[in-house]
């Protein structure tokens, strides 16, 4: 009797551990289709730990103003004002955003490597000591481990969503004024040309689309309502144009950047053509994203004017 309570108890313990692990990892696949794609350079950097090639990285002279986040999971990081000109090629910050970094033993048994405390990437190095400035502080950081935006932050995830509905400042000036967005920069993707400008992309030869990149604060708004919203301020039947705009550079198109927002476009895209709209918008995954020239960013906010090709139209 006695070895048959055993037994059972083991057995009971054994299928408690499958349900447990077995729970972890539905969780754990659901966090991670948040994740962004990684193109092969950034896995090599971020989840392999990497290094970027000195004086390479695209804000390693960067002076702005903003906050830099995580390139695969949205958390900030570092504020422009805590970064500084350390002369050594890469980014250097002499402080973070409290509670955004961890610090781990580096691989070689004598450096300190940082990590995001959120999903674990790669970020780089951190080096004390070195009397840069005040703070005697280095965060030494791999531009590829990070994105910018042109925002003061708080502490806290971000997310990014690149959506393409024709002339690109029209879609930005609707999407700005969403609860929740943070920032909203015009630019170009899903072309072969290396940092188009616009006279280029009009020609309609880079097989770029004009498009905005939105960030946002998902405890405040959601992915799916920013999608809902960008397909009601165009119109996603129209085949490479957007009113009297014409070329497919004005095409309609969603660029997800993981899995959990392919799903989301899909689900919405096919809400609407069972509605019956004859849907043109491409779903791509996103790739390289070029900002275009300053004086397109905020254009209608700048101007005083209403967009001409944009407006709400209720959809779902």
């Amino acid at each position: 009797m006695k070895s048959m309570i055993l037994m059972m108890k083991t057995l009971y313990s054994f299928a408690l551990i499958i349900i447990l692990v077995t729970m972890g990892n539905t969780m754990n696949g659901q966090e991670d289709k948040r994740y962004n794609f990684l193109n092969e350079y950034e896995a090599y950097v971020i989840e392999n730990k990497g290094t970027e090639t000195v004086w390479t990285g695209r804000y390693t002279n960067l002076k702005e103003d903003g906050t830099y986040i995580c390139k695969q999971c949205g958390q900030a990081l570092f504020r422009s004002g805590d970064k500084f000109d350390s002369h050594c090629g890469w980014p250097g910050f002499d402080d973070e955003i409290t509670g955004a970094i961890k610090r781990v033993p580096d691989a070689d048994g004598m450096r300190t490597e940082i990590i995001c405390s959120n999903c674990g990437g790669h970020l780089g190095h951190v080096f004390e000591g070195e009397g840069f400035t005040a703070k005697n502080l280095r965060h030494c950081v791999n531009s590829v481990s990070v994105d910018f935006v042109s925002e003061e932050l708080e502490k806290g995830r971000y997310e990014t969503a690149i959506l393409a509905g024709g002339c690109f400042r029209g879609v930005e000036y609707y999407l700005q004024k969403m609860e929740g967005v943070r920032s909203v920069v015009s630019g170009y993707t899903g072309g072969h040309v290396k940092n188009p400008s616009r006279r280029e992309v009009c020609t309609g030869r880079t097989g770029h689309a004009e498009a905005v990149k939105v960030v946002y604060d998902p405890g405040k708004v959601s992915y799916e309502d920013v999608v809902r919203t960008f397909l009601e301020i165009h119109d996603p039947t129209q085949v490479n144009r957007q009113g009297p705009d014409l070329g497919e550079q004005y095409r309609s198109g969603i660029f997800y950047m993981n899995e959990y927002q392919r799903e989301t476009a899909e689900k919405l895209l096919n809400i609407l053509r069972e509605k019956g709209y004859d849907i043109a918008t491409e779903l791509t995954r996103a790739g390289d994203f070029y900002e275009t020239e300053n004086y397109h960013q905020d254009y209608y906010f700048e101007k005083g004017t209403m967009p001409y090709c944009h407006g709400y139209a209720k959809r779902f």
